[in-house]
């Protein structure tokens, strides 16, 4: 393996390392909004993220884990929220092409599995469709109401593959 390989591994760890923890820590800091039926969980602007590295994907997966693990979710909610994160990373990194199209796919993914989780796991008593229409409210806030403004600060700083570019 070259040295320019295990360079491009090293940050490619590195980065999804730091997105998990990023999505880890605002998930937790905003707990009380990030879980429930009526939720907008901030660490979803976050979902922007593939846009700019691939490493996004295991970042967000892992991060989604980790922060339904901690706050308290039954393994239903850990692992079927955690792969509708996932599916929402992968989608959104295929359309990358378009950063207004990035967001799309985790709304709809959280929107569709999420209701599910909450009615079977939880047990929670309101009708899915009622509850498709919160999540997906929850998710526009935070992927693409937030998550815009987080593409747009980065590409103003000149973000390029997750590394940031002096101005300098």
């Amino acid at each position: 393996m070259t040295d320019r390989n295990n360079k491009s591994t090293a940050l490619f760890l590195a980065q999804g390392a730091i997105i998990a923890a990023m999505y880890v820590a605002l998930t937790i800091i905003f707990a009380p909004i990030s879980f429930g039926a009526v939720q907008v969980r901030i660490a979803e602007v976050l979902t922007i993220l593939p846009l700019f590295t691939p490493a996004a994907i295991p970042g967000l997966f892992i991060g989604c884990i980790i922060a339904n693990g901690i706050g308290g979710g039954i393994i239903l909610d850990v692992v079927f929220g955690s792969l509708a994160t996932l599916i929402g990373a992968v989608l959104g990194y295929l359309l990358r092409f378009n950063r207004w199209l990035v967001p799309i796919p985790a709304i709809v993914s959280n929107s569709v599995i999420v209701p599910f989780v909450l009615k079977y796991g939880y047990g929670i008593d309101i009708p899915i469709w009622l509850m498709m229409i919160y999540i997906a409210i929850g998710e526009i806030v935070g992927c693409y109401i937030l998550g815009e403004l987080f593409a747009s600060a980065m590409l103003r700083r000149k973000v390029i593959r997750g590394v940031f570019k002096s101005n300098k």
